[in-house]
């Protein structure tokens, strides 16, 4: 978010590869060497497993990480499950393999297997235009939108911005007004010709798949068709569902102060389905990778054809010289091999599950902090000493990147030395329209202003900063309360008003996400001139 103000994001944290989460560096000229006999790698794991929980234990008191899960599967068996630290800050009970996490954008892979099997029963193409699919789809641009696909919805290179509209989600919109809400989107780049993480489009996509294979909707599809046979009994859709499990971890916003729980919004990150709605376990997220090692099949039992899961790896679009974004996966080439993996971060949880195709090998990373990169430092660390790759310190790098984003988002917000006053209150106060957002009041509130959405309730406060810039300040009450511990101290973007063609201040712009979204102040009707009084005949 160029704005820097995430939700301690379900979204976030992949696109932090493209900002050098995993170093150029890392990456050399030659190409990766093919398996050669090595010692068993179950051995290998539980060699390293000292050194691993070194790494883990210091990486945690670095970020400040309560509790966290490592899990490492060697062919069809979890050859390593650990808890370390606690479910909360403070106490609430260890954390160990069955512990329940919010899983994040990891949960994308597991819809793309799911898009992979109505392909494999001919229930869907990969080409098949969107449109077709879901009549409702629609982007600004009429060509994309009639050339947009199936797997254009994964693939993360749809021209919109990053996280477009996402933070919409806060201000209590359902999921079906976030849908509609892309076709008012301005595009920033060309159709499929650049890296730019996106959730909502996987909403449709979870819509479609549901659709497809005869589902109501996309928890029953997933549970039927993957987490149910595949044993997975403590995974899970909903805030509810997660509160509710007796092992359940609490998440936690990250400050450099130390970490802060947060409560569970039953909003978000369910309200994007497969975006990001999947709470788990180590012991059953190993469960899923052994039919990803497994090339679809578990048990004996094939779930998915190796051709249509192989589409879900195949990359689509570069993150930098050496990553690349498939669906649902990254593909990260090293020294020694690929890294099939995806990473996840919500309000108050982050997590990293990927694997080593051809090595037989998977990694699982659930910690009960928003990601910051924590996770990916060590399933990076563990891909690297598995492969023999040069030694390069992750979660120092991670710990930097961290420190420096939220150095930014200080120095965003720092308010200027001699702010400029701002506008007169009655001016600008009144009723104000949006073709996305619908309609608004605008009204004086102690020392600013106030804007109150009608449909959902949502109140935004606009504190003065500079002039007729505000600094908007989501306000926590109701359903609301749980976003806005996630956000802290934290402004909730910008707002600003310009002037039309004849000066007036008639226009409200919230900047959130590096997205503007626009409000136009209603023009009472002019009224009718009285007629004149007609002289009487003399």
């Amino acid at each position: 978010m160029s704005q820097q103000i995430d939700r301690r994001t379900l979204y976030k944290s992949a696109a932090t590869i493209a900002a050098g989460l995993l170093p150029a560096a890392a990456a050399a000229e030659t190409p990766p060497a093919a398996p050669q006999p090595a010692p068993d790698m179950a051995e290998r794991i539980r060699a390293l497993a000292p050194d691993l929980e070194r790494q883990v234990t210091a990486g945690m008191a670095a970020f400040g990480v309560p509790g966290a899960a490592i899990g490492i599967v060697a062919g069809d068996r979890l050859v390593y499950a650990k808890g370390f630290g606690t479910r909360r800050k403070g106490g609430g009970g260890s954390v160990g393999p069955k512990t329940v996490f919010q899983i994040g954008s990891t949960t994308k892979a597991l819809l793309a297997t799911l898009l992979a099997v109505a392909v494999d029963r001919g229930r869907l193409a990969w080409d098949d235009r969107v449109v077709d699919r879901d009549p409702s789809f629609a982007l600004k641009d009429p060509y994309v939108t009639r050339e947009f696909r199936i797997y254009d919805l994964l693939a993360q290179r749809s021209g919109l911005p990053p996280y477009a509209n996402d933070a919409l989600s806060a201000l209590g919109f359902d999921a079906a007004r976030l849908m509609r809400s892309l076709r008012f989107v301005e595009p920033t780049t060309s159709f499929r010709s650049t890296f730019a993480y996106t959730n909502i489009t996987h909403t449709f996509a979870g819509r479609i798949a549901a659709k497809a294979l005869d589902a109501p909707d996309w928890p029953t599809l997933a549970t039927r068709e993957i987490t149910g046979p595949l044993g997975m009994r403590d995974t899970s859709f909903s805030a509810e569902a997660i509160a509710a499990s007796p092992d359940h971890a609490v998440g936690h916003r990250w400050t450099a102060a130390g970490p802060v729980a947060i409560p569970f919004d039953p909003s978000f990150p369910y309200l994007f389905g497969p975006a990001g709605d999947i709470n788990s376990t180590v012991a059953d997220c190993a469960r899923w990778l052994r039919l990803q090692i497994g090339n679809g099949v578990f048990a004996g039992r094939r779930f998915v054809s190796v051709e249509n899961l192989r589409a879900t790896r195949t990359p689509k679009v570069a993150l930098n010289d050496v990553t690349t974004y498939a669906m649902g996966w990254i593909i990260s080439a090293t020294p020694n091999g690929r890294a099939v993996w995806h990473n996840g971060g919500t309000s108050g949880f982050g997590a990293h599950i990927g694997f080593l195709p051809g090595r037989d090998v998977g990694v699982i990373v659930l910690t009960n902090l928003e990601n910051k990169g924590f996770p990916d430092a060590v399933g990076l660390w563990i891909y690297d000493r598995l492969l023999g790759n040069p030694t390069i310190d992750h979660m120092h790098d991670a710990l930097a990147r961290a420190k420096t984003e939220q150095a930014k988002q200080q120095e965003l917000y720092k308010k200027p030395a001699s702010p400029r006053p701002p506008p007169d209150p009655a001016s600008v106060v009144g009723d104000y329209g949006s073709d996305e957002l619908g309609p608004a009041t605008l009204a004086a509130e102690g020392g600013g202003l106030a804007l109150t959405l009608r449909e959902t309730g949502a109140r935004l406060e606009l504190r003065p900063f500079d002039g007729a810039v505000f600094t908007a300040h989501l306000v926590p009450k109701g359903r609301f309360a749980p976003i806005v511990a996630t956000l802290g101290d934290t402004p909730f973007g910008f707002a600003d008003l310009a002037a039309d063609l004849e000066g007036r201040l008639t226009r409200l712009r919230w900047t959130v996400e590096g997205q503007a979204h626009l409000w136009a102040k209603r023009q009472p009707r002019p009224t009718s001139p009285p007629e004149p009084q007609k002289r009487a005949v003399e």
